[in-house]
């Protein structure tokens, strides 16, 4: 795919995705809904890639959907009436599935971490998305609001999963009724973001910790990922031992070897195994 909304930069093991409408203030469409499911996707199995930082070019994150576009503006198909038992019979419903939600949803099956270095305004669709995320940076200009009421609709998204399980139901709660928008020092007071940074310093930071990861066993990242976020709303923690244990007794015979040996020589680990061929037979365990 040929990417028109988004840009697809790698360099050294670091993938940096940029929203890339930068005269609309990197508003959402469907186009770019599309090609960052691509884009996450694609990164999912790509070996060059580690670890993924995504910004937006210009002054803006993401300042929400483009509500320019003729019809209806979120790309829905009005003639259709659809049902809860036809959202849980298909996976995607053209015309009907929340284009951010599958956006999302591609973030959380990804196999690879993701980090938001959030550049300035992220409200809406710019918020929520952030909220798949696994870290976030903000810049002392960011701006973010989860402003749905304002226009009479609901968060979308997977939000209603993903923003509680970061700054508690009551916070997200209150975002979501008055629609606030706020700023990056209450994003951090909050723990939505980790940090906050000047502007010219929010992409160095970004990258900073993008290369700590980056040194990591693709395979093992791959696998606390997805532990952390798929166990960590299991029912018992039975369901997360059962999965630690394969976790550690498959990654101790793979990359476990080389990272015990180095330690033993006092050497930086040179991790060889990689998630797009490599992962061990029971994953993803809850197919």
């Amino acid at each position: 795919m040929q990417y028109k909304t988004i840009d697809y930069q790698v360099q050294d093991l670091i993938l940096t995705l940029s929203l890339n409408r930068p005269e609309q203030m990197n508003s959402f469409t469907v186009d770019m809904a599309n090609e960052l499911i691509h884009a996450f996707n694609r990164a999912s199995d790509d070996d060059d890639v580690s670890v993924i930082v995504v910004t937006g070019n210009g002054r803006a994150f993401c300042a929400g959907m483009d509500l320019t576009r003729e019809g209806n503006v979120f790309g829905l198909d009005e003639s259709k009436k659809p049902t809860l038992a036809d959202m849980q019979a298909s996976d995607v419903i053209p015309g009907v599935s929340d284009t951010g939600g599958t956006v999302n949803l591609s973030i959380y099956d990804c196999k690879k971490p993701v980090i938001a270095a959030i550049n300035g305004a992220a409200v809406g669709v710019g918020a929520t998305m952030l909220a798949a995320m696994d870290i976030r940076l903000a810049s002392e200009k960011a701006k973010i609001g989860f402003v749905f009421e304002k226009i009479g609709i609901t968060p979308e998204a997977c939000s209603s999963w993903f923003l509680p399980r970061i700054v508690g139901i009551s916070q997200a709660l209150e975002w979501v009724y008055t629609g606030e928008i706020f700023d990056a020092k209450t994003a951090k007071e909050s723990g939505f973001v980790r940090s906050v940074h000047a502007p010219e310093e929010l992409m160095e930071a970004a990258y900073t910790l993008a290369r700590s990861i980056a040194k990591k066993s693709q395979v093992s990242i791959t696998l606390a990922r997805q532990m952390m976020l798929r166990l960590s709303a299991a029912e018992t923690p039975r369901e997360a031992h059962n999965v630690d244990s394969l976790a550690i007794f498959y990654a101790s015979q793979m990359d476990g070897k080389e990272g015990v040996k180095s330690f033993l020589e006092k050497r930086e680990p040179n991790f060889s195994s990689k998630s797009s061929t490599d992962m061990p037979d029971f994953y993803p365990w809850w197919d």
